[in-house]
C-alpha cells in the first residue's frame, strides 16, 4: 500500500514513529542513532527511515511545518500504517520567563486558536492532549539521564511570523512556549485511539530575541532525542 504522501508498503513504517519536522533532521537521526535503517518514504523529500533502536523497530519521519503537515502524516500513519505512537520531537519558542536556548519541554496540552478540531463536528473546542503513558515515561526517562525538563503547556499557532503582539498574555496564563504542529498530532491521535507526545527544544526566545543558528536547529539538539528514543 502507498498513499498520495508516503510511499512506503505496509509493514514497513513501525509502531513507534519519531517526528522531527525537517527531512534533514530525520535523516541525522536515523543515520545516528539506527541500526540498519532504510529509506522508506521520500515523497515530496519528506523522509522516513525504519530500524532498530536496541532491538526495537523504529520509524523516524519528518513531519514538515504547520499542523495541515503535521495532520496529513499523522493521520497515514495512525490510520493508514497502524503506528501506536508518534512522538514529535522539533523546536519551539520559549514564551516563559523560565526557559533559556536548549532547554527541552514535554508538551502536556496544547493551546492553538486553529479551526483544525472543527473537522469533528463538536459543539466546543476540544482538549488537544498528550498520551500520559508517554509523557510519565519521557519524564521518568530525562530523570535517569539527569536532563531538566519543563512540563507544561504549549501554544500551537498557524502563524509563525506573527504580528498579534499576543505572547506576554500567554505568558500571564502559564503557557511554557510555542510552536506549531501539537495540535494536530494530539487531535489525530485522539480521534484514531493512538498516542502521542510533543517534545520540543528551545530554539529561539521571542520576547528577548535570543535565537540558535539554522545549523544548530537541525543536527544539535540531542537532548530531547535521548529522551524520545528512551521513550519508546
Amino acid at each position: 500500500m502507498s498513499t498520495p504522501h508516503n510511499r512506503a508498503e505496509k509493514g514497513e513504517i513501525a509502531k513507534t514513529v519519531l517526528m522531527p519536522g525537517d527531512p534533514l533532521r530525520a535523516k541525522y537521526i536515523a543515520e545516528k542513532y539506527l541500526e540498519d535503517a532504510k529509506l522508506v518514504n521520500d515523497v515530496r523529500g519528506m523522509y522516513a527511515y525504519t530500524g532498530k533502536y536496541h532491538d526495537k523497530e523504529l520509524t523516524v519521519m519528518a513531519s514538515g511545518m504547520g499542523m495541515p503537515s503535521m495532520g496529513i502524516y499523522s493521520y497515514e500513519l495512525f490510520n493508514e500504517y497502524d503506528a501506536d505512537s508518534i512522538i514529535r520531537i522539533g523546536t519551539a519558542g520559549a514564551i516563559s520567563e523560565k526557559l533559556g536556548l536548549r532547554d527541552v519541554v514535554l508538551g502536556l496540552a496544547s493551546c492553538t486558536g486553529s479551526t483544525y478540531a472543527k473537522q469533528f463536528g463538536l459543539p466546543f473546542t476540544p482538549v488537544a492532549a498528550a498520551s500520559y503513558e508517554l509523557l510519565r515515561r519521557a519524564d521518568d526517562c530525562a530523570a535517569e539521564l539527569g536532563m531538566q525538563v519543563h512540563v507544561g503547556t504549549l501554544l500551537c499557532t498557524d502563524t509563525f511570523y506573527d504580528e498579534s503582539g499576543t505572547l506576554a498574555q500567554w505568558r500571564k496564563m502559564g503557557v511554557l512556549a510555542t510552536e506549531m504542529e501539537s495540535a494536530a498530532l494530539y487531535y489525530n491521535a485522539a480521534r484514531a485511539g493512538k498516542k502521542a507526545l510533543c517534545i520540543c527544544t528551545i530554539s529561539d526566545c521571542p520576547l528577548t530575541g535570543l535565537s540558535c543558528s539554522a545549523q544548530e536547529r537541525q543536527t544539535t539538539f540531542e537532548d530531547m532525542v535521548k529522551i524520545a528514543l528512551g521513550t519508546v
